[in-house]
């Protein structure tokens, strides 16, 4: 991989910044992330309001400013959001990597929705219209971040 280029701000091409609606909590991700995976699941949709868009990094590459409140959602994971403004961050399981919400990150981001999980769990008022993209009824190891089956 090419050395990451450094522009006046003093971040690289390849970090990313994102935080909360109020900014009472910011993040940094050093490196690149995973295109972005739109999850159906009921959790998603009840924590989200519709469902969830979210990249992910490997935790040592993220740095978390401000509490960040955690609910433990499923044996298996624990969703992190703002306790002030009530903007959901991070979706946190097994594996390597953090899950990202995306539309947390700050400006232009050069990902790419790359597909659908837990798609039988829907919503029954919306479609997936993207035809080309993945659709997984359920979890799908090769579309989410977690290292194994759950």
């Amino acid at each position: 991989m090419l050395g990451a280029l450094v522009m006046n701000t003093g971040k690289t091409m390849t970090d990313h910044t994102g935080s909360c609606l109020c900014g009472g909590i910011t993040y940094r991700v050093t490196g690149s992330l995973r295109p972005v995976i739109a999850c159906h699941c009921q959790q998603c949709r009840k924590t989200s309001g519709h469902h969830v868009a979210a990249t992910s990094a490997p935790r040592d590459r993220i740095t978390i400013t401000g509490e960040v409140r955690w609910f433990q959602s499923s044996p298996l994971a624990r969703r992190g959001f703002c306790p002030t403004c009530g903007s959901n961050l991070f979706w946190d399981g097994p594996g390597e990597n953090l899950s990202i919400f995306a539309g947390t990150l700050d400006g232009t981001t050069g990902l790419q929705l790359a597909g659908h999980i837990f798609c039988a769990d829907k919503g029954d008022y919306y479609e997936i219209a993207d035809k080309a993209l993945p659709k997984a009824d359920g979890y799908d190891p090769n579309l989410t971040t977690t290292v194994g089956k759950p």
